[in-house]
């Protein structure tokens, strides 16, 4: 996985290459404070070896960012203190993890069908979860892979137009007048 923080104020992953015919990714976007939308870009890439995995009872849990027990993820952000969880269920087993109640959180399923509570998952469902201090999710006859996505809100007004996430719509002018210009970038990202 290619992860850059982009000088519009947002980090993203890169979609991958396409091996042996086939290809799957995700791009998860995150507004920074006001205070970072545009520091510097940062890149960092990680090969898919370099992702910790964990096994848990019926599946297993790969972890992108945060912490998932004693495991920490290869990706950091400070600024949302962001949890990116890949999790694979047999079918019938459970998965719980105990999360923060001060963050927002998603589940994503990409695979098989799952149940949050009472809700059904089916594949490319998702759910987003309300206040909390644990998630658990059950997967269904078939098993269940799903991304779980958590991070501190920001609390800051978002104004979104094009590739651009500012805190305003003066923002919003001034990242298109400066990429028109040739100076949304001022130092490029270390590759």
């Amino acid at each position: 996985a290619q992860w850059m923080k982009a000088a519009s104020g947002v980090i993203h992953s890169e979609m991958p290459r396409q091996t042996d015919g086939l290809m799957r990714g995700f791009q998860l976007w995150i507004n920074l404070p006001a205070s970072d939308k545009m520091s510097d870009p940062q890149y960092q890439e990680f090969s898919a070896a370099a992702i910790p995995e964990v096994a848990v009872e019926g599946g297993r849990v790969r972890v992108l960012a945060g912490e998932f027990g004693t495991t920490r993820g290869v990706i950091e952000d400070p600024a949302t203190d962001v949890l990116y969880l890949d999790v694979a269920l047999d079918p019938g087993a459970g998965f719980r993890h105990l999360l923060s109640d001060v963050r927002n959180a998603f589940a994503y399923v990409f695979e098989g069908a799952a149940r949050v509570g009472t809700e059904a998952l089916p594949t490319h469902a998702l759910a987003v979860l309300g206040a909390g201090d644990a998630v658990e999710i059950e997967a269904g006859g078939e098993g269940a892979r799903f991304i779980l996505v958590a991070g501190r809100p920001i609390g800051e007004p978002v104004v979104q137009h094009g590739p651009f996430v500012m805190s305003s719509r003066e923002e919003i002018e001034q990242a298109f007048a400066d990429y028109q210009d040739g100076r949304l970038v001022r130092t490029r990202a270390a590759m």
